[in-house]
């Protein structure tokens, strides 16, 4: 059976937490507000997924070690507690500018914990036969948290100030630790014989892992552009409503899974990965081209689709026919080179934004998406 409560709970869970990490999308606002340039967004925003990415060696170690709820609860600590450290910021970005990227290495960590844990716990519970289904389903929990999230924090930020943002960001993040506490972990269940196992980078070093953290890497690129610049880009155009684009994301990325998970367990996750990066690309080509809300929705709503295909077809791909005993570091493949193509997204697109505008930032994530497709010609047969 695949809709149990034990993933009812893990599902709900994951969308609080994913809302709390889409409030700082918002986030560059703040930056901006207190000095900040577009170079300075590309870093602060982009420092989050480096920790993130680094770190996803030894977090999955600890979660096939240790097991999934207790990895997946420290996470749920560190995302709780860090928007509150947020309060402490006052005046000119300059006045505390290392302690914020320290802030946001440690709240990259935690996130890393949150996604690694959770999508490793969701596959241990999801028939084989399903798993693209599954997992896209599942998905939804993330994507409707990233237009919830905004949704949310813009309308606090802008009535109640930066602070209520961040006490917000923390309420969202907490509902998610308490909510999977009743989730029982097959970590305890495993035999003793399947301790012993492979190495992240031994895992890492097969052509089908290089093959999916490469494709997630350049997706993660992408992710950059629309999760760092959307805002930046409407408040410049003074598009009213910035959180319009993800509500339109997140609707077009949750509609497909209703579709494509099915099918791709149907006619396998290759036949549908080129798809995937054609239409995230295309969402991202045609954001130099947004003059008002309407374009605005056009783009998200592209992008969302490409999204809602890509993730999950990429995580089946990285997880089918891979033992209990290393999920953990597959999955920390897979969300890691997410995390390292955000990072690199963020700081690359950040410079070319800062000396060659938001058309050519754009431009230059949608080529980049592109390449997935010379990529994945290079899979194994």
């Amino acid at each position: 059976m695949l809709y149990t409560p034990a993933f009812a709970a893990l599902y709900i869970a994951n969308l609080s937490l994913v809302a709390s990490f889409a409030a700082f999308f918002l986030f560059p606002l703040f930056i901006m507000e207190n000095g900040g340039s577009q170079q300075d967004i590309g870093i602060i925003m982009g420092i989050f997924a480096l920790a993130s990415a680094l770190c996803r060696p030894w977090i999955s170690e600890m979660i096939d070690r240790l097991g999934r709820k207790r990895s997946f609860s420290l996470g749920c600590i560190i995302m709780s507690l860090l928007p509150l450290l947020h309060l402490a910021l006052n005046g000119p970005l300059e006045n505390y500018y290392l302690p914020l990227l320290l802030m946001r290495c440690i709240h990259g960590i935690g996130l890393a914990i949150c996604f690694t844990a959770v999508f490793t716990f969701i596959v241990d519970l999801i028939p084989e036969g399903r798993l693209n289904e599954g997992i896209g389903m599942f998905g939804t929990s993330g994507l409707i948290g990233l237009a919830i999230g905004p949704a949310i924090a813009e309308p606090v930020m802008e009535n109640f100030g930066f602070d209520a943002f961040f006490l917000t960001a923390t309420a969202m993040a907490t509902l998610g630790f308490l909510l999977h506490l009743p989730v029982k972990d097959r970590h305890q269940q495993q035999p003793a014989t399947e301790v012993a196992a492979p190495s992240f980078f031994s895992i890492l070093k097969q052509r089908k892992q290089l093959i999916s953290g490469g494709l997630a890497m350049l997706f993660g690129f992408g992710l950059a552009a629309t999760g760092n610049f959307i805002a930046p880009l409407a408040e410049q155009r003074q598009l009213s409503h910035i959180s319009l684009y993800y509500l339109a994301y997140s609707c077009a990325a949750v509609s497909v899974r209703f579709v494509a998970g099915r099918l791709a367990d149907r006619i396998g996750e290759n036949q549908i990965i080129p798809w995937g990066l054609v239409l995230a690309a295309s969402g991202l080509l045609l954001v130099p081209l947004v003059s008002g809300n309407l374009l605005l929705i056009c783009v998200g709503f592209i992008f969302g689709i490409g999204h809602g295909l890509l993730f999950p077809a990429i995580n089946a791909m990285a997880v089918r026919d891979e033992p209990y005993n290393v999920r953990g570091k597959v999955t920390g493949i897979f969300t890691g080179g997410i995390d390292a193509g955000a990072f690199c997204g963020a700081l690359v697109l950040g410079m070319v934004g800062e000396f060659a505008g938001y058309s050519l930032l754009f431009i230059c994530a949608g080529l980049v998406v592109l390449t997935g497709l010379l990529v994945f010609r290079t899979r194994p047969a």
